[in-house]
């Protein structure tokens, strides 16, 4: 499988990734004038497990995984998955998803939780859905989407 651990090395290609998703503001609460050292502080963080998908030596997609919560809580996993633009559409979140969820039952993860899913993301819902996610919470208006103004916030959750 071409998905593997992130190297230091990997920083600029996750980059490339995952700013313009952060600039763009459409799908993660981020602040999307965040500099590209924050972004990776945050993608990179120590409280976080981080992957890359490479193909043919190109970084095409990235995603972490870390406990949901600390303390009673860190038996639930938590993720955040990015695709770049150019490899959208084949599959690779799926794939990330997928690769995830073996990731966290190996590391003793009983569930995954994702607590802002953008409601108006719908490739997103769409995806976690297909992949057995329930929507087990929703926050009306908890998002400012730059073009659709406030949308609602998921929150969903599976059992591994």
């Amino acid at each position: 499988m071409p998905i593997r651990p992130a190297t230091p090395t990997d920083a600029p290609a996750i980059a490339a990734i995952i700013l313009p998703v952060i600039q763009a503001g459409e799908t993660y609460a981020l602040d999307p004038a965040m500099t590209e050292a924050a972004a990776l502080a945050y993608w990179l963080g120590e409280d976080k497990r981080t992957f890359v998908f490479e193909e043919e030596g190109e970084i095409l997609g990235t995603y972490y995984l870390r406990a949901n919560q600390a303390g009673g809580g860190d038996h639930v996993a938590n993720a955040g998955y990015m695709t770049g633009a150019a490899a959208r559409g084949r599959g690779l979140a799926r794939a990330m998803a997928l690769h995830s969820f073996d990731e966290a039952r190996a590391r003793g993860f009983v569930a995954m939780q994702f607590n802002f899913v953008v409601g108006a993301n719908v490739a997103a819902v769409h995806l976690w859905t297909a992949l057995g996610f329930a929507t087990v919470g929703r926050v009306p208006g908890a998002f400012r989407h730059p073009r659709l103004g406030a949308v609602d916030a998921l929150v969903m959750h599976r059992p591994l």
